[in-house]
């Protein structure tokens, strides 16, 4: 019986995994690709997994049918799987948001809190509910807990594992959900093949669960997962005909056709629209650029350059050589699978040369200098894209520009209606380009500003005369490029409006690892989506690490004045230092996500792995304190030490991976560099896995309270995790950036340790440091 236990306890474990990456990736999709998002949805997986297990560690130590709890939750947690996946396709149609359009923030928060609540809670609870039965068939006591800590992390592994090889690349989500239940109806049916059912009716609940396994396996045969998938995309898209519907390593893409008009929308946003485009927005972004230089004949597209760019790029005849790179093959092959003239004409003219890979690895590993780099991403709108629009792309960029090359970007912008956070955005990448370029020539329009970057003084000096004159030697017809309207858009009275615009406005510099665009996108996006909140963008940007220490100093201040002394208060300490673990493992998980993002790009399909190897670490470091031989007093100095090196990994780690990103010029173009995730990720693991055990021997009042102990310190964990997510996601990494954030993580460590270190003085002091290590 106790392997089967172990089996169950894996299994959970794995469910639980695979459970959150298949609602992660879904909740990414409908949130626009906003990895912002990932802290929300992570934080809210763990706030509502702490209110199951607190749930149940309430009702745990004294329920007459454990076995038969534990069987009931696994499977409400299969079913609340499926139905959650349904439930975030159609989460759009829910609050009402049209196609197309982004969820502000606050509704983010609460539909994915709700959408989880059933999955996540379910989840805690299975973990208290597994002690319980641990505690059974093998170590009673506080052990118990500890060893159900360590071989449900080993199960996490396995299921990242399996969702980064197995899971995601073959199955839609439907399928993986139905496997998913499958493995843990056979999971209970094995429990109760061998266990004791006290409720009595063992050869019922036996019968019931070889009813549901053999209805699963049915069900999957008969490809049901397959026809949900169906339903759920044709409900998700309604009344549209969509001709495609996958997901990649980079994200997701969807085909509408309408009438021979295709939309290929990736992450629910419109993208590229054929064979019609937006004839006036294309024209103006490429051929003001290519009339601007003298001599065009090399250029580099990143990302976008299909449907129209490249077309209207092709009618210079400058032009020899024109490469696009596109991170994501499924878009290429979709143009192919989805043919019309506009495309056919471009991506097979013989100048053009197409690479399936990230614009910035390009730049990094190609011989190649160009005289126009056009950026077909037009907003900073989430880790992805944010990544072009650092002060490190750019000086990437300048580096392979020809002499007189010019650097084209865009920017959300409007003639007539201005707002902080469009100035903010606006100010951020202008003077982010200004440490990098010698000129910048801004050409303001509605729905987007162009910003032309070169270290040659003739992009500023470019005028309607020199402009038409070069249109009408090479020939350009064009509807947005009439000669009237370039006199309109070259007018010099548009350059200080622009500077009237970005008068103001923030002068920080967006970085690779300090993605502070980001956020000002972000605050751009919830103006226009959710405007009731914009207020508190403003007040979020004034944090700093100062304010934080000042916060936190105050806090202790008065804790060390007024703080209690009494048991319980000493007991507060231990709870208090598992919460920022929490917390600060948290903050781990989302700095390796981040920075992974901000250098590859495709962290759609690695988070599975990256989180599996957070777990496997917090496995190990579970597994050592657990199996280590520590006297009472030894068992509190290795509490309070693996505190400290929290607190001291938290300050120093971000700058390993900023000084690896330096020294090799960025790691993206490294093969040690995912690597290097991996081990920084398993170290994080460990630190943060190693205390939990431990909180477990110290902090109970006598030797009977287990399964209610463990329920809270693991409650405590979830919750510190939770505020963790929301803060480091939402504001502390797009603001202060990782290393910033690792110090105010530090501090709050230290924080906690300082608190943990009086009440361990005050315990000493009234001679009750046994009743504190028994």
């Amino acid at each position: 019986m106790k392997l089967r236990v172990r089996i169950a306890i894996l299994t959970m474990g794995f469910s639980g995994l695979v459970a959150e990456i298949l609602l992660l990736r879904e909740l990414l999709i409908v949130f626009s690709g906003n990895e912002l998002c990932i802290g929300i949805i992570l934080s809210n997986w763990l706030i509502l997994e702490a209110l199951g297990s607190w749930w149940a560690g309430r009702r745990a130590d004294a329920a007459k049918f454990p076995l038969e709890a534990y069987t009931a939750i696994t499977l409400l947690f299969s079913l609340s799987t499926l139905t959650g996946i349904y439930l975030a396709r159609i989460l759009k149609l829910l609050v009402g948001v049209s196609i197309g359009e982004s969820i502000g923030l606050m509704p983010m928060v609460y539909t994915s809190f709700l959408i989880l609540l059933p999955v996540s809670g379910l989840h805690g609870a299975q973990f208290t509910y597994s002690c319980r039965l641990y505690a059974e068939v093998a170590v009673r006591g506080a052990a118990a807990a500890g060893r159900v800590y360590m071989i449900e992390t080993v199960g996490t592994i396995i299921g990242g594992v399996a969702s980064t090889y197995l899971l995601i690349p073959y199955l839609n989500s439907f399928q993986a959900a139905a496997w998913l239940a499958l493995i843990n109806v056979i999971a209970c049916l094995a429990l109760f093949a061998q266990g004791r059912s006290l409720a009595g009716y063992k050869k019922t609940a036996i019968v019931g669960l070889a009813v549901i396994a053999l209805s699963s396996a049915a069900a999957i045969v008969g490809d049901l997962p397959g026809r949900l998938h169906v339903a759920a995309v044709n409900a998700q898209w309604p009344n549209q005909k969509v001709v495609h519907y996958q997901n990649s390593p980079y994200g997701n893409v969807a085909v509408i056709e309408n009438q021979g008009q295709y939309t290929f929308f990736l992450d629910g946003v419109p993208s590229i629209i054929v064979p019609v485009p937006d004839h006036y927005f294309v024209e103006e972004f490429i051929h003001l650029p290519m009339l601007a230089h003298p001599e065009p004949e090399e250029l580099l597209f990143i990302s976008g350059g299909a449907g129209g760019m490249i077309d209207e790029a092709l009618k210079h005849p400058t032009v020899t050589a024109i490469t696009y790179a596109e991170l994501d093959p499924l878009l290429l092959a979709l143009f192919e699978k989805f043919p019309t003239p506009l495309t056919a004409a471009e991506l097979n003219d013989k100048r053009v040369s197409i690479t399936n890979t990230d614009g910035r690895r390009l730049l990094k590993t190609t011989d190649d200098t160009y005289d126009v780099i056009f950026l077909g991403i037009l907003d900073p709108s989430n880790l992805q894209t944010n990544r072009f629009f650092t002060q490190e792309f750019f000086r990437l960029a300048r580096n392979m520009l020809k002499p007189g090359g010019i650097l084209v970007i865009g920017l959300p912008g409007s003639l007539t209606y201005h707002s902080d956070a469009m100035r903010d955005l606006n100010s951020c990448i202008y003077h982010t380009l200004e440490t990098v370029f010698s000129h910048i020539r801004v050409i303001p329009g509605d729905g987007s500003h162009l910003l032309l970057s070169s270290d040659a003084p003739g992009v500023s000096t470019a005028d309607r005369v020199g402009i038409v004159r070069r249109m009408m030697r090479r020939g350009i017809s064009a509807q947005a490029v009439m000669p009237w309207r370039i006199e309109n858009k070259l007018h010099r009275g548009w350059q200080q409006w622009y500077a009237d615009f970005l008068e103001g406005g923030s002068e920080k510099i967006n970085r690779d690892f300090q993605p502070v665009g980001l956020f000002y996108s972000l605050s751009h996006w919830n103006e226009r989506f959710a405007p009731t909140f914009s207020g508190i963008f403003a007040q979020l940007e004034r944090i700093d690490l100062q304010v934080i220490a000042g916060a936190l100093g105050l806090a202790l201040l008065l804790y060390v004045v007024f703080g209690g002394k009494g048991a319980g208060t000493r007991r507060s300490g231990i709870t208090l230092a598992i919460f920022t673990t929490g917390f600060a493992g948290m903050y781990f998980d989302l700095m390796i996500i981040f920075a992974f993002q901000s250098i590859y790009g495709y962290v759609f399909s690695w988070i599975g792995l990256l989180v599996a190897t957070f777990m496997a670490g917090a496995a190990v470091g579970a597994l050592l304190t657990t199996r280590a031989d520590f006297r009472p007093s030894g068992c509190l100095k290795a509490f309070v030490g693996i505190d400290a090196a929290i607190a001291c990994f938290a300050v120093g780690c971000p700058y390993i991976l900023i000084t690896a990103h330096g020294a090799i010029g960025g790691l993206g173009a490294d093969p040690f560099a995912r690597t290097l995730f991996l081990l920084i990720s398993f170290i994080c693991g460990t630190l943060t896995g190693a205390q939990f055990p431990l909180a477990n021997r110290i902090y109970p009042k006598n030797g009977t309270d287990f399964t209610r102990t463990a329920g809270l310190l693991y409650a405590s964990d979830l919750l510190g995790g939770w505020f963790g997510g929301i803060v480091g996601a939402v504001v502390l990494l797009p603001i202060l950036g990782i290393a910033s954030t690792g110090a105010a993580i530090g501090m709050v460590k230290v924080a906690g340790l300082i608190v943990l270190t009086v009440q361990i003085q005050r315990t000493l002091g009234g001679g009750n440091h046994g009743r504190l290590l028994s």
